[in-house]
């Protein structure tokens, strides 16, 4: 850190009060009709602040974040990397894709190690989430690896698949699992054995995350790794019994199924298999990859801890070594904004509950854990609510905000960052009312936070890091679908400035994204931007 060096910025003013950036995650600028959740909501605050001079919108998705294309959807992880590191990094999908198509990843020492074992009559076990939604997972990723694993003879692979319905539609899982199924019987064919073993819905089945709820990881065990839960003949047969008996079942929500043969479990986990982890993204596989790579383990009773080859698509946590294999290298996202402010001495707090704690924190901090610099910052964790956000919408925002105005009257810290996760998280349940109501929520804490932000002479920074509750339905032929995915639509960038010491105006930049957010943070702290950062969304007068 000790290269790392701000210069100061011409003609700026110092003020006393601090710099507060604000993420309403999941809140878009929509469509403004009524299926524009942030549209539909009252929000006076919020309809206030977007009339001012220094207002713009900012792309949030494909890739002005680093994904493929434009037709990906963004998300949190993405998002806050390009937030605090302002620049733009290919990420994970595109990594995949680029390692499948030209045969590095099957080249590698993990994929090596796994074809090995396979030869030594170990089973190959893949985990992840089936569907094409492109956030955490994408179908063709495992199908590529599957049709690799038939090419080169590996003679018995099982796929325990998690349902989406989340990223994709609510109810469309039997889309993804019925041709995986018919796919895997096409394959299993001279000598080969190859079938779905195991499931559940991605909310209560193995995808928990920053330790929010550990019985998710221990419920996604017992079926995978054990062969306890619920029995079926087929993956399709299970998804459509939970259906026909709990009509507003949606796939997310959907519990864990184990499939059998002649009365046993088809793929249980033993000693001298190898486990695939394939989804890409880090935040809801750490805690599965701790469960197969810790030795000393106290989140839960595993009852049996087999000895396997366990590689995630990519590492996940690269602080923390988590997992210690995995088959693609992950970006290396360098000198992030908190580095510099760091190296320049400057004091920050960083603050969410459970759901996004990470996102103001490893995410934003170019996918490092811990701080960077503990003499200079202060994050803080409120534990998120473990029950569906539809039937608490406002979540954790009050007390997110009380620790915010208290950072702020303090007069300790110049950078303060928060996350909202309300419109995200209840974005998700694709509840009308409560996707209103935490929108409305964000409204009211923004309510409470400018007032005192003023009283110091700060600036406040509001924007969000994706769309999600700016679509609640979509509508084909007159039938509402609930919308419960991230959008593509763009986000609000806002910035109220009360301390009156400098002039900015707004830059002309084209099609401006997240990862213009760092340098413009820079400016109003009073740092010209590192040269190699996006260009600032300000200009001094």
């Amino acid at each position: 850190m000790s290269e790392l060096k701000l210069l100061p910025l011409p003609g700026y003013k110092p003020f006393h009060g601090p710099v507060v950036t604000v993420i309403m995650d999941g809140v878009g600028i929509g469509t403004q009709d009524e299926s524009d959740g942030v549209h539909m909501a009252y929000t006076p605050v919020l309809d206030e602040l977007l009339k001012g001079e220094l207002v713009t919108k900012l792309k949030a998705h494909g890739k002005a974040v680093g994904l493929p294309t434009d037709d990906d959807m963004g998300n949190s992880e993405v998002g806050h990397n390009a937030l605090g590191a302002g620049r733009i990094f290919a990420q994970g999908a595109k990594l995949v894709n680029e390692a499948l198509h030209s045969g590095d990843l099957f080249q590698g020492e993990s994929w090596q190690e796994i074809k090995k074992r396979a030869d030594q009559g170990g089973t190959l076990h893949f985990i992840g989430l089936v569907s094409d939604g492109n956030v955490h997972s994408h179908i063709d990723h495992l199908n590529t690896m599957l049709e690799q694993c038939e090419k080169e003879g590996i003679e018995k692979v099982r796929v325990h698949g998690l349902l989406d319905g989340r990223d994709v539609q609510p109810k469309s899982a039997l889309k993804y699992f019925g041709p995986l199924e018919e796919k895997l019987k096409a394959m299993s064919s001279h000598g080969r054995d190859y079938c779905v073993a195991s499931g559940g819905g991605r909310m209560i089945v193995t995808m928990d995350r920053y330790g929010a709820d550990w019985d998710i990881v221990a419920r996604g065990w017992k079926a995978h790794v054990l062969g306890i839960g619920r029995r079926f003949t087929s993956a399709s047969i299970a998804i459509q019994t939970y259906y026909d008996e709990d009509p507003e079942m949606t796939d997310q929500y959907m519990d864990s199924f184990v499939i059998e043969r002649d009365g046993n479990p088809v793929g249980t986990i033993i000693d001298g298999d190898s486990v695939i982890l394939f989804n890409f993204r880090g935040d809801r596989a750490i805690e599965l990859s701790c469960a197969f790579d810790d030795k000393e383990f106290e989140y839960f009773d595993r009852q049996r801890h087999p000895d396997v080859f366990y590689a995630g698509m990519m590492q996940y946590d690269g602080d923390a070594m988590v997992p210690e294999h995995y088959l693609v290298e992950p970006p290396v996202i360098d000198n992030t904004m908190g580095e510099y402010l760091c190296a320049a001495g400057l004091t920050s707090f960083a603050i969410s509950e459970t759901q996004k704690f990470g996102h103001v924190t490893y995410f934003w901090n170019g996918n490092k854990s811990g701080y960077i610099d503990d003499k200079l910052e202060k994050y803080v964790e409120i534990e998120s609510d473990k029950i569906t956000f539809d039937l608490r919408p406002w979540m954790k925002a009050s007390e997110i905000t009380d620790e915010v105005i208290k950072a702020i009257q303090s007069n300790k810290y110049k950078f303060i960052r928060l996350n909202y996760a309300n419109g995200d998280m209840v974005g998700h349940t694709g509840v009308p009312i409560s996707v209103r109501i935490a929108v409305e929520t964000v409204d009211l804490m923004l309510k409470r936070v400018l007032p005192v932000l003023e009283k110091v002479n700060g600036v406040a920074v509001i924007t969000a890091d994706h769309g999600n509750a700016d679509c609640m339905w979509t509508d084909k032929n007159g039938q509402r679908t609930p919308m419960v995915a991230h959008t593509k639509n763009p986000v609000p960038f806002i910035v109220k400035d009360f301390s009156r010491k400098n002039v900015f105006s707004l830059q002309n930049i084209k099609a401006a994204g997240l990862a213009n957010v760092a340098a413009t943070l820079f400016n109003l702290l009073g740092f010209a931007s590192p040269e190699d950062y996006e260009p600032s969304l300000l200009q001094i007068k």
